[in-house]
């Protein structure tokens, strides 16, 4: 089920896109011409020089909830001591529960995967950017399969775990390492059952964008199937921030939320003007339908 992207919201100008989760099984092959279903995180260069990082995307995505454990919360402990973390700065965002594919070539970048094949094999994954600089909160990635090629390149498929703000630099080379602390979502002071009304509301409105964005594009208006799939309110709200992938900017704004009820009503809020937008386009189409060709 492929969801469009996502029109401006009325506080926004940016183009939304969705965030795919493909099987890790499939995500070891770099060659994605092979299969149109692929999708490759190619990095580069250092994450400062963003403009040499290839990234090869599908132009039509797929929105899967299949990525996400029925049983993931925020992921971990409470905690206030400060622990030591790697990080690797990113133009992208990563959420909890999601599925991150990544091939690693840098010298520094492979120098870290050696530290990680011999630690535990987390990193921190953290939003950069030219305009903005590097952000003060991120996700651990958590390396589910590695594949290391005899020219000691490494392809990598990552998993989202807690999410974590940054509060000092340890060092810089050869690569970034912090101390950072754990964040968790606060309890809701709203009721459980309205806390689920609410993710339910979400789920209906990304229903209704996909039947109409599948119209609009030609494609059978067959019924959705269930986009929560039995996650609980907090990883479903970032699952779906995590279909917002053309929007970096905002993605780390949702990341950083520390209040799933916000969190859902900031992405109904941004669902809901692009349903409103694609109900327009609709009729239009309707009206003149060779204004759409």
């Amino acid at each position: 089920m492929a969801l469009p992207q996502l029109l401006p919201s009325s506080s926004s100008t940016l183009t939304y896109k969705p965030y795919l989760h493909p099987s890790p099984t499939s995500s070891l092959n770099p060659d994605s011409s092979k299969n149109p279903n692929r999708l490759y995180k190619t990095i580069a260069s250092s994450p400062s020089r963003t403009r040499n990082h290839r990234l090869r995307r599908r132009p039509s995505l797929h929105c899967s909830a299949s990525s996400f454990s029925e049983k993931h919360h925020t992921g971990s402990p409470k905690s206030d001591d400060l622990v030591e973390l790697p990080l690797f700065p990113l133009p992208l965002v990563l959420f909890p529960g999601a599925i991150l594919p990544l091939q690693i070539f840098e010298f520094r970048y492979r120098m870290m995967m050696h530290t990680l094949l011999q630690t535990d094999l987390r990193f921190g994954v953290i939003y950069c950017d030219t305009a903005t600089g590097t952000a003060d909160v991120g996700c651990v990635g958590e390396v589910v399969k590695h594949e290391r090629l005899v020219d000691d390149r490494f392809f990598l498929i990552c998993k989202g775990q807690e999410r974590f703000r940054v509060s000092s630099i340890v060092r810089t080379k050869p690569y970034l390492v912090a101390k950072v602390n754990w964040l968790e979502d606060r309890p809701s002071a709203d009721g459980d059952n309205d806390l689920n009304t609410l993710a339910n509301e979400v789920e209906t409105y990304m229903k209704d964008v996909i039947r109409l964005s599948n119209r609009l594009n030609g494609k059978p208006e067959t019924e959705t199937q269930d986009l929560r799939r039995n996650l609980f309110p907090t990883p479903f709200s970032f699952f779906v921030g995590g279909t917002f992938e053309g929007a970096p900017r905002e993605q780390q704004a949702l990341l950083e939320l520390e209040d799933t009820v916000m969190r859902l009503k900031r992405e109904k809020e941004t669902l809901r003007n692009t349903l409103n937008y694609l109900t327009a386009a609709s009729a239009v189409k309707d009206v003149f339908p060779s204004s759409s060709a």
